[in-house]
């Protein structure tokens, strides 16, 4: 009986072990698991990221490669660039392009009608956009949602199909002629433009956004609506006019059709007229100077690139706050 309950316990301890090696192991090997899920995990974190930097770089450089060759190539000789070889970097620097444009590109001229007509055209639809938008966006009168969409079909039409009949306005105007003046030439660039849908649609979802308790608190004080637009909506629609004025500056520095189209002397146009003129175009052969070209076209461009870099926070701010609400 004795050497009967001895078996039996030395059954159960050896049953014990048993289960207690298997919950060892099992722990471990869980363990295990759990720490090379982790390793996993790690390792494939690391290279989504290491992959996403990749694309990020191949992209950066394709879109700065331009850039370069736009500033490599307003350093070379004429012969250098018409190679049929073409080498990356000038093999002679040549910083005479650029002392070539501004003593026979009459770039300062041109500069000073690029920024008359971006700065009154900008100034012009900053005005027009803010009175639109606060009209969509807090006043009520009949028929206002579907004059709205009226606006916002005319986005669909293109551009171009707009030129005709701006031609015939402003013609009617009288602003286009023989004897045209420098101030109708300026008048013919900038009025047409001082609309924009879009600017109006973008300004208009960022003033819904501000809560109609306030303009309610406005009413209670005896405030006009005029008042509340200019000290309450529009300090808090500061973001999305700075991206209006920049995009809008930026828009009208880069026109080229339109002042080409409406003035008639070259004394009128803006700079990027002037980059397409005789002013790189070697008399005697034909053959365009690129290497002028290029290094006006930098000059032309270091202020929008400047511009952007210093003021882009703003121009994500507007765009991504006027579209939170419908």
């Amino acid at each position: 009986m004795e050497q009967t309950q001895s078996l039996r316990k030395e059954y159960i301890d050896f049953t014990n072990i048993r289960i207690n090696d298997n919950i060892t192991l099992s722990l471990a090997d869980s363990g295990k698991t759990v720490e090379g899920i982790r390793k996993a995990e790690k390792v494939g974190s690391i290279f989504s990221t290491i992959v996403l930097y990749v694309v990020i770089l191949f992209l950066a450089l394709i879109m700065i490669f331009p850039f370069y060759w736009m500033i490599t190539t307003s350093l070379k000789e004429n012969s250098e660039i018409e190679a049929i070889q073409q080498t990356l970097y000038p093999t002679v620097i040549m910083w005479s392009n650029y002392v070539y444009v501004f003593q026979t590109f009459d770039f300062f001229q041109y500069m000073l009608n690029t920024i008359v007509v971006a700065l009154f055209s900008t100034i012009g639809t900053l005005i027009t956009t803010v009175i639109a938008a606060f009209a969509f966006a807090r006043l009520k009168f009949k028929g206002r949602e579907a004059l709205f969409m009226v606006f916002l079909m005319t986005m669909m039409i293109p551009g171009e199909m707009m030129v005709i009949s701006n031609y015939v306005t402003v013609a009617s105007f009288g602003w286009i002629g023989n004897d045209q003046t420098r101030v109708e030439a300026y008048a013919a660039m900038i009025v047409p433009f001082w609309i924009s849908v879009f600017y109006i649609y973008l300004l208009r979802q960022n003033f819904k956004q501000i809560p109609n308790e306030l303009y309610l608190a406005a009413k209670v004080d005896g405030k006009s609506d005029w008042s509340f637009l200019w000290k309450v909506m529009v300090p808090l629609a500061l973001p999305t006019l700075i991206s209006i004025t920049i995009l809008k500056f930026m828009g009208t520095w880069n026109s080229y059709v339109w002042p080409n189209l409406v003035t008639n002397s070259p004394d009128f146009r803006l700079i990027s007229n002037g980059l397409r003129g005789s002013a790189f175009t070697d008399a005697n052969t034909g053959r365009t100077s690129y290497g002028y070209q290029m290094a006006a076209t930098v000059l032309v461009t270091v202020p929008l690139f400047l511009l952007f870099v210093f003021f882009r926070k703003y121009i994500m701010r507007g765009v991504g706050r006027a579209g939170i609400k419908g």
